[in-house]
């Protein structure tokens, strides 16, 4: 009598049933970080039948860029990160021709007419930093924002969780944040 060897087998149809298991129990359980991004809001594209085309005065646009090597320029002149929110707060809240009756500025000649005029053009380099340029655009909000809490408690005697909607809509219209961005060639 011949003796046939058997091998021990292993039951592997409950494998694919393990697998599948194991595959929805990652997906279900796995978090997915949702990047976020910089909360502008776009313009309003141009109605038809009105005039978009119209020029701004050179003393409204305050120029702001970034190099390669992450220098900034303010109107042509190198300044430091820290000195950015202070010199758009002088430039937006100037009120060079004395119109404004909420500015506070210096009346300069060089600098914008009134806030709803002011407008800020940045501009970076290509190879400049990310990270630097996310840092300039917050000193330029929180210039805005200083303006704003600065409005809102000579006007309304109110800090910023105080104010109604129709406060907050008064106060960006009074300060309205019109940034302009381009890439540097």
């Amino acid at each position: 009598m011949r003796r046939t060897k058997t091998s021990p087998e292993v039951n592997a149809g409950s494998m694919a049933d393990i697998a599948f298991l194991l595959l929805i129990f990652f997906l279900v359980t796995a978090v997915i970080p949702k990047d976020k991004g910089i909360n502008r809001k776009l313009p309003n594209a141009c109605p038809a039948g009105v005039d978009c085309s119209s020029t701004i005065a050179e003393q409204n646009v305050l120029e702001v860029a970034i190099n390669a090597t992450n220098d900034i320029m303010v109107g042509g002149e190198i300044t430091s990160i820290k000195a950015l929110k202070d010199l758009t707060k002088a430039f937006i809240d100037n009120n060079a021709n004395g119109n404004c009756t909420y500015c506070n500025g210096t009346k300069a000649a060089h600098l914008s007419v009134h806030p709803t005029k002011a407008v800020i053009s940045l501009k970076a380099d290509r190879n400049s930093n990310y990270n630097h340029f996310i840092q300039v655009q917050d000193e330029l909000t929180k210039a805005y924002v200083e303006l704003r809490t600065a409005y809102a408690k000579t006007q309304f005697k109110k800090s910023a969780d105080q104010l109604t909607a129709s406060e907050l809509q008064e106060i960006r219209a009074a300060y309205p944040l019109i940034l302009s961005e381009a890439t540097l060639k």
